[in-house]
């Protein structure tokens, strides 16, 4: 048996799907977000399986756009796992096995007891999160402070979706590690020992805990965004942010984009909340203007922070940001997005953020609107437009607005 576990996780451009970026809106089943991959083995005995690789990525019904690419990216992640290889044995020759494990185990008690201490400050709590599709996610949090535990469940959370806003048990599980770990004041890293003290019921066949085929696409990037607002409401300590990542993507048969957007961020019961940052489960950097404008036929003609977007409050949310792309070919764009339908909420007599919205300026100067999840065909000289939501505001407001 390994006596370690090494791990790369990438972004891909794309890996097939109904859609340029493998991130489509409408997609309804988890055969259409992309080629599935099912435990294939993708070094044996040192030796890249790269045929095999091939024949895998171009089959099924949607196949990848960029095989090239996209073994070039898996190449470079067995690289950062044969440095992490290395690095592994240097500490165990440095230190010796047995210290190693020792310590292992150590990190992970040391993140144990740091969340038992967080727990004994909770109180019980519930809320309710509300998507723009109508869906929702109950939360209801019991605190046992005698034993250092808690309760997460997600009983009351909405049925599977025949939408792509379904996102896998790991996911929900990942939002629950990362609040609690924001919660802990003491500088550990991110382990599993921070779940020791927490258990989570997620009913089988909701929304966070879908059965097979069920779409999931905008699970990892949406619902987990919703999730975390769920249980930072729960505990009464943040207000939402602009809960969502803002995907867009964008392509064609030559070319493939996708990235995330930044807003407000929620604010506290001590603090505003940040304009235009990514927050909570993301935190991908966008591609420098004159790099994407190099790369693609696009031109970035504004990316500005969205004034007023935040709540106001005794604390302020954070602003949202505009940011508007204009085609100089024709492509098929995409946006995969939240809150514009259900505003951020505040907390304690805070306001909401603002809602973001989705739009395109044509060429003819007529403006198609669009929801909060959209595919449409954009032709040359045509402008896409994204407005991101703002943070929820905190406390009653006592001072004047934030610009």
């Amino acid at each position: 048996h390994p006596l370690f576990y090494v791990a790369s996780r990438g972004h891909h451009a794309d890996i097939g799907g109904i859609t340029p970026g493998s991130m489509p809106p409408h997609s309804t089943n988890v055969e259409q977000e992309g080629v599935l991959i099912d435990n294939f083995l993708l070094v044996e005995q040192g030796h890249f399986r790269e045929k095999e690789l091939r024949q895998l990525l171009t089959s099924g019904t949607y196949p990848v756009r960029n095989l090239t690419q996209n073994i070039a990216d898996l190449q470079a992640q067995i690289a950062a796992n044969k440095r992490g290889v290395q690095e592994l044995q240097r500490m165990v020759k440095q230190y010796s096995l047995e210290t190693v494990q020792a310590y292992m185990g150590h990190v992970q008690d040391n993140a144990e007891a740091a969340v038992r201490r967080v727990i004994e400050a909770l109180k019980d709590g519930s809320f309710t999160a509300r998507l723009d599709d109508g869906s929702q996610i109950q939360v209801t949090m019991t605190i046992d402070c005698d034993r250092h535990n808690a309760k997460i469940d997600f009983t009351g959370t909405s049925p599977q979706l025949n939408s792509n806003f379904n996102a896998p048990s790991a996911v929900c599980k990942a939002a629950v590690l990362y609040v609690f770990r924001t919660l802990v004041n003491d500088d550990i890293p991110l382990n599993a020992g921070c779940l020791k003290p927490l258990e989570i019921i997620i009913p089988e066949g909701c929304m966070l805990n879908p059965r097979y085929p069920a779409a999931v696409v905008a699970g990892n990037v949406e619902t987990s965004q919703a999730i975390t607002d769920a249980l930072y409401g729960a505990l009464g300590v943040l207000a939402a942010s602009q809960g969502t990542m803002n995907n867009f993507t964008f392509g064609n048969g030559r070319y493939q984009y996708y990235e995330t957007i930044c807003g407000g961020s929620g604010a506290g019961a001590d603090f505003d909340g940040t304009d235009a940052v990514h927050t909570h489960m993301t935190n991908s950097r966008l591609t420098d203007p004159e790099v994407l404008e190099w790369r693609f036929p696009v031109l970035l003609e504004n990316f500005s922070i969205r004034p007023n977007s935040g709540g106001n409050g005794n604390h302020c949310g954070g602003n949202g940001v505009i940011r508007r792309l204009r085609f100089l070919e024709p492509m098929t764009a995409a946006i995969l997005s939240s809150h514009r339908v259900v505003p951020p909420y505040g907390l304690q007599g805070g306001e909401a953020g603002a809602l973001g919205h989705n739009y395109v300026e044509r060429s003819d100067d007529t403006v198609e609107e669009l929801g909060s999840t959209a595919v449409v065909e954009m032709n040359e000289g045509d402008m896409f437009v994204i407005e991101t939501p703002g943070g929820g505001g905190f406390g009653v407001f006592s001072k004047t607005n934030k610009v």
